[in-house]
């Protein structure tokens, strides 16, 4: 029977090595974090680029004549205000911001690192780029594929599985266009003056119409769940929304509830950015939503990337 024995090894071996090599690809998607740059801090930045055009850029570096209550934020350039609704048996935070230049519509990467599961809290990384207001981002972290551009630099320049879905490029002037990646190269945008690419989505809101249906969803995602979305009103105007769910006091909004939300406070151009667990709103210094991914227990996910308003 010694014949029967070395196939049954060998079966066993590749078998062992099989599993193996499935494992080490789960933990490095979703565990191994790999830094691969490391990035200036915005507010670093920000005082290096001051220095140096000083002469010619309008644009202020610190805040000035503020005022704050629990649920606005004006000083000179920036103006937030926070409203709370109900809508869909979800508890829906909804952020107007206007603000005098598009510079101050912002995007962060954690611990200041481009990487492969390089997260922070949305918090912290918040916190550490002084954000007045702040969300989560793409989770471009997550992903191994899709153009990567954050505040004029790209990361990453292969085209996303999911090209379908489109991203929301962002120029240097505050306007907002949806894009294709298998239609645009990632350098052809930066010459065409984009700053900051989300790449989640889908779109939500297009021209002033939803551009999503009651079927549409990400991937295999639950219905109704927690959110998180970016818009434009009009120029240097903006609306962003974040969604409570998967709790007993909000069940979370569908991807046309979130639509129809973003429509009616004049969205022109809206895009679904990382929900579920990862929906989180910081403002003033603290989190405003109840952010959970089972619903059993309210916390923040560490996530690759924020969206932000701040200095």
């Amino acid at each position: 029977m010694k014949w029967l024995k070395k196939p049954f090894a060998y079966a066993s071996l590749f078998g062992m090595l099989l599993t193996s090599g499935f494992t080490y690809s789960l933990l490095k998607t979703f565990v191994i974090s790999e830094a691969i740059t490391t990035v200036e801090s915005a507010t670093a930045a920000t005082t290096t680029t001051s220095s140096s055009t000083e002469s010619s850029s309008t644009v202020a570096t610190t805040a000035t004549n503020v005022t704050t209550t629990d649920t606005s934020y004006s000083d000179d350039n920036i103006q937030i205000t926070l409203e709370t609704i109900t809508t869909n048996n979800t508890t829906v935070y909804i952020a107007d911001v206007q603000v005098s230049s598009a510079e101050y519509l912002k995007t962060a990467l954690a611990q200041n690192t481009y990487g492969t599961n390089v997260t922070a809290k949305t918090s912290e990384t918040a916190a550490a780029n002084n954000a007045i207001l702040a969300v989560n981002g793409d989770y471009y972290g997550a992903n191994s594929t899709g153009y990567v551009i954050k505040n004029g630099v790209l990361y990453r320049d292969t085209v996303r599985d999911n090209a379908s879905y489109g991203d929301l490029a962002i120029y240097a002037d505050g306007s907002f266009e949806v894009i294709y990646e298998n239609e645009i190269s990632a350098q052809e945008l930066i010459d065409n003056g984009v700053v900051n690419l989300l790449a989640f989505g889908p779109t939500l809101v297009e021209n002033g119409e939803i551009v999503v249906d009651t079927s549409t969803e990400v991937g295999r995602a639950m219905s109704s769940n927690p959110r998180t979305a970016i818009g434009i009103i009009d120029e240097n105007h903006y609306i962003i929304v974040v969604s409570d769910g998967r709790t007993d006091e909000s069940e979370g909004l569908t991807l046309y509830q979130l639509a129809e939300v973003m429509k009616q406070y004049g969205a022109t151009t809206a895009y679904n950015l990382d929900g579920g667990g990862s929906s989180t709103l910081y403002f003033n210094g603290q989190v405003i939503n109840n952010p959970t991914t089972n619903g059993n227990t309210i916390s923040e996910r560490a996530v690759s990337d924020i969206v932000y308003i701040g200095y």
